[in-house]
């Protein structure tokens, strides 16, 4: 093949469909935990997370209700993925071999808001969020309905083993905030007069994207490391139905999806879709939650 514009112009609109039909082909699960919130800064300040005021009955004046503020900040990261093609390849018009890399790069620009999102999630037991305390903890700080006394609350219950997550997703904000500043956008260095051409007889093809993850409310979601079972799930599902906020208000969270690794898919299908349990009795657990797999926890 004769390496012109015409010719670069055409492998360069190939090698970007390619890479649009692997992006947009892509399945993701990052939507089911987290919500996407547009970025326009370096980073976004979440100094709102925390405490919201209840509604009560109006005797007298207004009472104004000041949120606390927590300094808490998700700084945008940027990241790249870039191939590389051989100018040899071009001239002996071998490219059909780039075509599934391109297909693939698409996929893994789609998907890394998953390797994002569940990453943290599996890391909550030992990485803060707004309160200053680990996502998953047992001593997060709630005032007690007397406006004064500081009360301890858990939304994990310990343990050793594989991790699995019980999580209230149906409310305006979930429990992972996934924050884009720049989409995915495929770029291009493949004019023959560009440096890495002229200097290693390489095109390069690129994508690139800024965004970052963090955490939303922990009241919203169960971390444990104990076994799947029906005693351990019954403990989330009751701690994520009780929970309150400050000054004893109910939060009205109903749990509403089981996040497990592949490793523990088999208990979470027999807790949540089997019509008996262990005993042979009922299993009163069946259709509580849905379940969702995810190969990023493994």
């Amino acid at each position: 093949m004769i390496i012109n514009s015409a010719n670069l112009d055409a492998i360069r609109v190939g090698f970007k469909t390619s890479f649009a039909n692997g992006f947009a082909g892509a399945q993701t699960q990052y939507g089911r935990i987290a919500t996407t919130v547009p970025s326009s800064t370096k980073e976004n300040k979440y100094g709102w997370l925390g405490k919201f005021p209840q509604m009560r009955e109006w005797i007298g004046p207004r009472v104004v209700h000041a949120m606390a503020e927590h300094d808490y900040a998700i700084k945008n990261k940027t990241f790249e993925l870039t191939i590389g093609v051989d100018r040899d390849d071009i001239n002996d018009d071998n490219l059909g071999v780039y075509a599934p890399m391109f297909t693939e790069m698409g996929q893994s620009a789609a998907v890394q808001p998953d390797t994002l999102v569940f990453n943290l999630l599996k890391t909550g037991f030992t990485t803060d969020c707004y309160d200053g305390q680990y996502f998953f903890d047992t001593d997060h700080p709630v005032i007690d309905a007397d406006g004064e006394t500081i009360n301890s609350v858990a939304n994990t219950d310990g343990g050793s083993g594989t991790p699995w997550f019980l999580l209230c997703t149906n409310r305006a904000l979930k429990p992972i905030i996934f924050q884009e500043r720049k989409a995915p956008e495929f770029v291009a260095k493949d004019r023959v007069t560009d440096d890495n051409v002229f200097e290693n007889k390489e095109f390069r093809y690129g994508v690139d994207a800024r965004r970052n993850v963090g955490f939303g409310f922990w009241q919203m979601a169960w971390g444990s490391k104990q076994s799947l079972d029906a005693t351990h799930y019954a403990t989330a599902r009751a701690a994520l139905a009780g929970m309150v906020g400050d000054h004893g208000r109910p939060l009205g969270l109903m749990p509403n999806l089981l996040v497990v690794p592949p490793a523990l898919e088999s208990a979470g299908r027999k807790l949540l879709n089997s019509e008996y349990a262990s005993g042979g009795e009922t299993n009163e657990w069946k259709g509580t939650a849905e379940l969702l797999v995810v190969p990023w926890l493994a």
